[in-house]
């Protein structure tokens, strides 16, 4: 028997104020002579509809980064960077939200892992109060939104779990306007706070947990300029399993003599499919956006910050102790991470990103193994009498499409001439094995290195591997690396759900 399709609901009110009715204008105009409806514009100009039936927290967290102004810091499609319910494919695959969707803890885990700052609280955790606090806060200011979990039953509204943002408050009315994002469903509606809060205050049936509400403002800055932790490799749960339980666990077990040596037991058991752990933020782009070879301006400030990270990590003394020992004949057998003589070799590099790059301009993040690279090639260019571009081009295939591919590589201070012969001349080039390694260990939690029984050798690793004297775009890169981290070995131990509001780093 066929079954009949649905368009929309009828909004059932009460207890709900349909937005664009007599009732509701009359609330919106109020609210904004009140003051209480500054959040509201940002978020309107980004309004969304999901575009999956369970996409409402992916929906809900695009539309919030959209409005708060965070770059992505990596392209949706065409030339364009710009949040999509597609990126947003770590901490709980697309395929698994699609089908069930994602849980409130997951959802926060995204939003950190996507570069905002972010307060949660369940509402075992809070109060109405401090819930009416926080909205009256937001909805007074464009610089932070309200996200909501709750229950559509408590307003008589079918279906079950939902979130959507907070688009505005009404004070003398106690109402909140909740900018639905199942749009196809249901229009923007005015609830009362106390009625929103009890649909909050109900148990999420997946994880035996009370729902909540999440506060999701900016960062100071970009929260990652030249590394990121992934979690689409199926093997990154062991890896961050490894680095926060593991390494502390061998380094107290073993006796360690020196920086080698401890450099010895880290790396000689490191997990397969490491180099796709923590990867490098490529600046990419289609070849034929740029037929003229000449940068952006906002291209050349980003790639000139990239440039002044790697200078730093390469001018701290942990970089030195990694680059020697990478070298030695030793390391070179034990490790897995120069398992292959070529694995630096930037050809072999490019291909990887220029797929990878592909991936991301087609719009289809993380999925870098449907592309092919047929060829690639390093060139340079020097426009205006600036200093020479490091370019490494490919041409990738995908079926029987194919297309060019530009990377913007940054470089070392030290680098020779890349208008140079050969690839000898990219001596220093990122990305090199010693380069994220050095980062990853500094990202390591303080504490890994307590457990090391010398007093000597304890102390030169908690100074050669601390953050503090760090400089300061280095510092911020490394403990956002070490908050992605401590979040995504949360996800393997399942408590992202209730540790909600532990200290990243």
């Amino acid at each position: 028997m066929a079954m009949a399709s649905l368009y929309r609901r009828t909004l059932p009110s009460p207890p709900a104020i349909d937005f664009a009715s007599s009732e509701g204008k009359q609330l919106f105009l109020e609210a904004i002579q009140s003051g209480t409806m500054e959040g509201f514009f940002k978020l309107i100009s980004y309004f969304q509809t999901q575009s999956e039936p369970a996409y409402c927290g992916l929906a809900s967290l695009a539309m919030v980064l959209n409005a708060l102004a965070i770059d992505p810091g990596r392209k949706w499609k065409g030339p364009w960077r710009w949040f999509d319910e597609s990126m947003l494919d770590c901490c709980e695959p697309l395929e698994k939200v699609k089908e069930t969707g994602i849980s409130f803890g997951k959802l926060v885990c995204l939003a950190h892992c996507a570069g905002a700052k972010v307060e949660a609280f369940r509402t075992s955790q809070s109060t109405i109060h401090d819930f009416r606090k926080y909205v009256i806060a937001c909805s007074t200011s464009d610089s932070c939104h309200v996200i909501s979990s709750y229950h559509r039953g408590t307003f008589n509204q079918t279906g079950a779990g939902h979130f959507s943002p907070i688009g505005g408050y009404h004070a003398g009315k106690d109402m909140a306007l909740i900018l639905d994002v199942a749009r196809f469903k249901y229009p923007p509606h005015w609830v009362p706070l106390t009625l929103l809060w009890e649909a909050m205050n109900t148990v999420d049936g997946a994880s035996g947990l009370p729902r909540g509400f999440m506060l999701i403002s900016r960062l100071h800055r970009a929260p990652a300029l030249l590394y990121t932790l992934s979690c689409r490799h199926e093997s990154w749960m062991s890896i961050a399993k490894y680095f926060v339980d593991d390494v502390p666990r061998l380094l107290k077990s073993e006796d360690v003599k020196d920086i080698k040596n401890i450099l010895s037991v880290i790396l000689s058991s490191v997990p397969n499919h490491f180099r796709e752990f923590i990867t490098w933020i490529a600046e990419v782009r289609r070849q034929e956006e740029d037929g003229s070879k000449s940068l952006s301006q906002e291209e050349k400030e980003r790639l000139a910050i990239k440039e002044e990270v790697l200078k730093q990590v390469q001018e701290i003394s942990l970089y030195k102790h990694v680059t020697d020992f990478l070298s030695s004949e030793k390391s070179c057998h034990k490790t897995i991470i120069t398992r292959t003589e070529n694995e630096d070799n930037l050809p072999d590099i490019a291909a990887r990103v220029c797929c990878q790059g592909a991936g991301l301009l087609s719009g289809m993040s993380g999925s870098s193994q449907l592309f092919c690279c047929q060829e690639t090639g390093v060139k340079c260019f020097k426009v205006n009498g600036e200093k020479p571009v490091t370019v490494v081009s490919g041409t990738v295939v995908n079926g029987s499409d194919q297309q060019g591919v530009d990377v913007l590589v940054p470089s070392s201070q030290s680098e020779l001439s890349c208008c140079g012969s050969g690839l000898t001349s990219y001596v220093g080039m990122y990305p090199a094995s010693n380069d994220v390694l050095t980062v990853l260990l500094l990202a390591l939690p303080p504490e890994t290195w307590s457990g090391i029984k010398e007093e000597k050798i304890l102390q030169e690793a908690c100074g050669l591997f601390s953050t503090e004297n760090l400089p300061t775009l280095l510092q911020e890169e490394v403990l956002h690396l070490r908050g992605q981290l401590q979040l995504l070995k949360r996800c393997v131990d399942n408590t992202v759900e209730d540790d909600l509001g532990a200290p990243l780093f």
